[in-house]
């Protein structure tokens, strides 16, 4: 018996299923010899139900997960640099990804028997902001294994408050350079390794460029194949109505059809009583014709003699 066998099975399951299982598991392992072992899955907390919703759209969705662990990685890439108007497009960006995958979330939590509310659903978001902004919360979301919903505790400050970062960054520099002026040329130029760090910011920005980009790409995409699904559903709505529809016309016409047998049964049975009946009148009629042509003979007989 494996931990993490034994951990992703039961974060697999729904919520009210996941105690008993818990308990079956730890008896299993006790039962196996392996006290640790038991121990281990005994500290497995009940997850509650916005975490199941997460660990849903991980396990249900692989493919979304790369992309918002990407963006996590270009959105702090890019608040370390400082960019206005790349952080504005990845805020854009992120905003677009976090509503497609809670509402995604929200879909699976229905077709899974466990409708989630408006409340919930915004603990789901919450727990996506914590990974775009943290990546160990990133890493625990990833396991499909959460017990309880994350919270961005170290999220992304707003683009106003990095442009008055940025500002104040600036300004800074600027008295910087005022006190300085006094000293040799030589001071004021940047050091190669300010040049190498300048070069490895731009790159981080570049990448987090592209990342963004693939994710919005992503996105479309996911956007598009859910759309397509939704139609794909209509289409086959329309279908299973029609369907139904004549199924009901079936089921009255093979009522109709049953009473009309039953009539024709009974239609049946009167006509070869009738039958029956002529049949009898037409031999009592045909003895008392032979008895009368009998009798008729005898007494014309009498008369000759």
């Amino acid at each position: 018996m494996d931990f993490d066998a034994v951990a992703d099975e039961l974060y697999a399951l729904r919520p009210e299923e996941f105690t008993a299982a818990r308990s079956s598991a730890v008896a299993a392992a006790r039962t196996a010899g392996d006290r640790e072992l038991a121990e281990r899955i005994g500290t497995l907390r009940k997850p509650s139900l916005a975490a199941w919703a997460s660990n849903l759209l991980v396990r249900s969705r692989p493919g979304d997960v790369e992309p918002l662990l990407r963006l996590g990685e270009g959105l702090r890439h890019a608040h370390q640099s400082l960019d206005r108007t790349q952080l504005r497009e990845l805020s854009r960006q992120q905003h677009a990804l976090i509503r497609a995958l809670s509402a995604q979330a929200r879909q699976l939590a229905a077709e899974a028997g466990h409708p989630i509310g408006e409340g919930v659903q915004r603990e789901v978001e919450n727990t996506l902001h914590a990974v775009l902004a943290d990546p160990e919360a990133a890493e625990a979301w990833a396991s499909g294994r959460l017990a309880k919903p994350l919270s961005a505790a170290v999220g992304f400050p707003a683009v106003g408050q990095s442009a008055a970062a940025t500002s104040a960054v600036r300004q800074g520099a600027v008295t910087e350079r005022a006190t300085t002026q006094r000293r040799p040329s030589a001071a004021t130029a940047p050091s190669r390794p300010d040049r190498k760090a300048d070069e490895q910011q731009r790159r981080r920005l570049a990448q987090a460029r592209r990342d963004a980009e693939a994710a919005d790409r992503e996105l479309r995409a996911l956007k598009d194949e859910a759309a397509a699904a939704g139609r794909a559903a209509e289409e086959a709505k329309q279908q299973v109505d029609r369907l139904q529809q004549r199924v009901g016309e079936l089921t009255e016409e093979l009522a109709r059809t049953r009473e009309e047998h039953q009539q024709a049964r009974f239609a049946e049975r009167s006509a070869r009583e009738r039958a029956r009946t002529a049949d009898r009148r037409v031999r009592e009629a045909d003895r008392r014709a032979a008895t009368a042509a009998a009798q008729l003979e005898r007494l014309t007989s009498s008369d000759d003699r």
